[in-house]
């Protein structure tokens, strides 16, 4: 019979690691709730141009969040137009492409309505490229 010798010490049981906790924000501006009028002009599955009067519920500098009064058909990933109405574009909460007019942007998520809820549209606004890099740098700077 042979038997294998070792010095090695024993090995310490290693502790379980704590759960990583997910962050919650994972956003790179912040969102500010902001209930404005506005409204959403897309073509649908025929190329009829459609409109639809819209309750913004909280923006952020890349996205805003809209509630619809009556439910609307329209698809994910729909390119539509995201203007707000006059009167409401003197904000200082707003971002900059939000004052100026019209917004292409694309339907990300939509919300069914309930009873006690209404249609819900996330839509991801298409800014240039070089303004959102300055705006995420500037973001990252104050923080």
């Amino acid at each position: 019979m042979k038997h294998i010798w070792t010095d090695a010490k024993p090995t310490k049981q290693a502790e379980p690691k704590p759960a990583k906790q997910a962050d919650s924000n994972k956003r790179t501006t912040d969102r500010r709730d902001i209930e404005l009028p506005a409204r959403l002009t897309w073509k649908d599955q025929r190329g009829t141009t459609r409109f639809a009067t819209v309750v913004t519920r909280n923006v952020s500098d890349f996205g805003v969040y809209v509630e619809t009064p009556s439910p609307l058909s329209i698809p994910l990933f729909r390119l539509v137009q995201f203007q707000l109405e006059r009167d409401g574009r003197a904000g200082e909460a707003l971002p900059g492409w939000l004052q100026q007019g019209r917004v292409l942007s694309a339907v990300y998520r939509v919300t069914p309505p309930s009873s006690s809820r209404k249609q819900g549209l996330a839509l991801r606004l298409m800014v240039d490229p070089r303004r959102v890099a300055a705006v995420v740098e500037d973001a990252r700077a104050t923080a």
